[in-house]
């Protein structure tokens, strides 16, 4: 897929703002159709926040790749650069096989200009879009060590206190038993990780307006890529299956991209099942039948030292006092950043190699 190799720093952005401009710009000399959708609030500078989404090929193609970066906005630096490789270098071989691309730039735009992987509403967006009609799932394992996930106090008293009463829990329960209490959603702290909220965000209410927008529920074939980043080896690029076992989806994602699929819901995955995946939204609003849809999650730096930038960003914003003049905010935010965002030329490179590999793959399964 594509034939020639952009310096891999020259795709990706430093911020939100420049992330935006170089989209729009990129977008509109492709003579892509844009569509905005601007979000309530303002970003650290006051900027417009929005997500733009452009359509490039066919109004009325069959077959859609659609491209999503920042759905964990602080993780929307990857999935940028990501659209921007592909505007540069990819756009044309797509298309010339019958197949139209959607990007969706920033669906967590709060969250890429503030750099949180949350949204404005303090939630985690891929835990989001369960149906809250049916009630939330409980996570009793997070509520008996919330405070040890989230102290009140990051001075080093507290912070060991607290490593040592995860590290005992995890020693009794076990290391798969752990992770699912952290991470796999809970919907009874606000302030806490990975909390899927009491109703539909923002975001997840854009995502549908912009699925009815494009008419995707009309076409055959839609093929999701939501660029994340923070789970596994350094560089190397996991395309993650939620599609439950016998499913279409999950039978299209096994031919398209081989051996290299993680899927959580049978154990094969650097992550571990959640309830209230973007995906599944994805699949309410275009139809599960004609989804095809994985996370391409980047690793990064080890597990602990995300797990730490994670909870100090939740601290400052439960407990400190977020101001971007201070030492304190500057600190956390670059160490939130860094982790999801390795500001390396090697980490970049791997990124869009990989980006361009699962792009073709999809292409390729779309038109077989």
């Amino acid at each position: 897929m594509y034939g020639m190799m952009i310096d891999p720093v020259e795709a990706f952005s430093q911020d939100y703002r420049t992330a935006r401009e170089r989209f729009l710009e990129k977008a509109g000399c492709g003579k892509a159709d844009l569509r905005h959708y601007v979000n309530p609030n303002s970003g650290p500078d006051g900027e417009e926040l929005a997500t733009d989404v452009a359509w490039f090929g066919p109004a009325d193609a069959s077959n859609v790749l659609v491209l999503v970066s920042a759905t964990h906005g602080v993780e929307g630096f990857c999935g940028s650069g990501a659209q921007i490789d592909c505007i540069d270098f990819g756009l044309a071989e797509i298309m010339d096989q019958g197949v139209a691309v959607m990007m969706v730039h920033a669906l967590n735009p709060h969250g890429f200009a503030w750099l949180r992987r949350t949204t404005e509403e303090g939630v985690d967006l891929n835990r989001n879009c369960i149906l809250f009609e049916n009630g939330i799932p409980e996570n009793r394992a997070y509520d008996e060590l919330a405070d040890a996930f989230l102290p009140r106090s990051l001075d080093a008293q507290c912070v060991a206190a607290a490593q040592e009463r995860l590290a005992k829990w995890r020693a009794e329960h076990g290391a798969f038993a752990f992770e699912m209490a952290r991470s796999s959603g809970q919907y009874t702290h606000p302030e806490g990780f990975y909390y899927g909220g009491t109703r539909p965000t923002w975001s997840l209410r854009t995502m549908e307006r912009i699925c009815a927008d494009h008419a995707l529920a009309d076409r055959a074939n839609v093929a999701v890529i939501d660029y994340h980043t923070g789970l596994g080896p350094f560089g190397y690029g996991e395309p993650i299956c939620g599609h439950r076992p016998g499913t279409w989806g999950q039978m299209r994602c096994r031919a398209w991209y081989g051996d290299s699929l993680g899927e959580p819901l049978l154990g094969k995955s650097s992550s571990v099942p959640i309830a209230g995946l973007t995906q599944y939204a994805w699949a309410r609003f275009v139809g599960d039948d004609k989804l095809t849809f994985v996370a391409l999650e980047y690793g990064t730096f080890p597990a602990e030292e995300g797990a730490a930038a994670l909870r100090d960003d939740h601290w400052l914003h439960a407990y400190g006092t977020v101001d971007w003049t201070s030492a304190e905010t500057r600190a956390i935010k670059r160490a939130l950043r860094r982790f999801y965002h390795p500001d390396t030329a090697d980490w970049k490179g791997l990124v869009l190699l990989r980006s361009r590999q699962v792009i073709g793959q999809a292409v390729a399964g779309m038109t077989a």
